[in-house]
């Protein structure tokens, strides 16, 4: 029964999603988590939060390691170990598993902080190119499909501009970051003619 109702829900707000769209004119949709990740910033972005999440990594895959380790000494030693052994050998392990876990979680969220940070600061960039890049070629309205609370239920590939804005914010980073010619120095101004001398 929920999910007939959510399904009735979402038809309904397709249905005024494409209403609306057929009203307003000229429509383009985005992938704009694609097309931030797809620019040069954000390859740069996501290789440089790469670098700095390596080591967290290996640490976490270090803890992995030695818990696993500790597990097979435990499950070797059943039954050659003494029970006394075998119950400290146990809470070891359990908490070195929580604070595992710990560690994960806090990494994670570290993680999709930074990630968020970045999709705002290259955000900010990529909205005044898509209404640059709508005003110039006649867009009335531009949909990000990448979220998916957007009522998009089938977007033509020919409305698709990721590839385009991803081509456009690329040469406008571009020619910000290209440094202006300089400006022609002025002609140097001509010597004053030597005087003729005087005839008799």
């Amino acid at each position: 029964m929920k999910s007939k109702l959510y399904a009735g829900l979402v038809l309904v707000f397709a249905a005024a999603f494409l209403a609306q769209a057929q009203t307003a004119g000229k429509l383009a949709v985005i992938n704009i988590q694609g097309a931030i990740i797809g620019t040069r910033d954000g390859q740069k972005a996501a290789s440089e939060l790469e670098a700095k999440t390596q080591p967290k990594k290996k640490e976490l895959e270090q803890k992995q390691n030695e818990i696993a380790s500790l597990q097979d000494q435990f499950n070797k030693g059943q039954n050659t170990l003494s029970d006394a052994t075998k119950n400290d050998l146990y809470k070891n392990i359990e908490l070195k598993k929580k604070n595992l876990q710990r560690d994960v979680e806090d990494a994670q969220a570290e993680l999709e902080q930074d990630q968020q940070k970045i999709l705002q600061q290259l955000g900010q960039k990529m909205m005044a190119v898509i209404e640059r890049y709508a005003k110039d070629n006649g867009y009335t309205m531009v949909v990000d499909v990448s979220n998916p609370q957007t009522p998009v239920l089938y977007a033509s590939p020919s409305i698709d501009i990721t590839k385009e804005i991803v081509e456009l914010y690329d040469k406008s980073v571009a020619a910000m970051s290209t440094p202006a010619a300089p400006a022609p120095k002025p002609p140097a101004a001509a010597a004053p003619a030597a005087p003729k001398p005087a005839t008799k």
